[in-house]
């Protein structure tokens, strides 16, 4: 198997996790002010940067379409905005259907595009698959919590 396909695989496996953790979130959860930063904007914040850092450099990004700036970092609090159960379930989806292309357009030995991130292309992918794995645990461990809710295991996707 190629760099490149493995790539595509483990951000499909990693996405689905994430995937199954969001369809798998109560409503009660979803905004839920106990903690910091509440389950949406931590999925948001994990699909964003996983997007961004497909692409070659921060000027080549094209962001979703009902992305929103003001949401990206989990520092910021975003006030009475949210994005709905549906909303972030959209953009996964919509950020599956990009993957292929992203991961193919990479140059894997190129400095990684972003200058706060000294590393190759190749390195900068599996820094972005830990962060939605970091993110999918988090978000995993809630749902434990909340109601011995599971998120199962993806080990690769064609």
């Amino acid at each position: 198997m190629k760099t490149k396909e493995i790539l595509k695989s483990q951000y499909r496996a990693s996405i689905q996790m994430l995937k199954d953790a969001v369809e798998n979130c109560p409503d009660s959860l979803w905004n839920n002010e106990a903690y910091t930063n509440p389950f949406w904007h931590v999925v948001f914040h994990a699909i964003f940067y996983t997007h961004f850092y497909l692409h070659a450099t921060q000027d080549n990004f094209i962001p979703w379409e009902k992305h929103k700036d003001e949401l990206v970092s989990l520092e910021d609090d975003p006030g009475d905005e949210i994005y709905t159960k549906e909303e972030i379930i959209d953009y996964i989806a919509y950020f599956e259907r990009k993957i292929d292309e992203l991961v193919d357009d990479l140059d894997l030995e190129a400095g990684s595009g972003f200058y706060w991130l000294p590393f190759n292309k190749l390195e900068l992918q599996l820094y972005n698959i830990r962060h939605i794995q970091h993110h999918t645990g988090e978000l995993s461990e809630r749902l434990g919590k909340f109601g011995d809710i599971e998120v199962g295991w993806v080990g690769m996707m064609p």
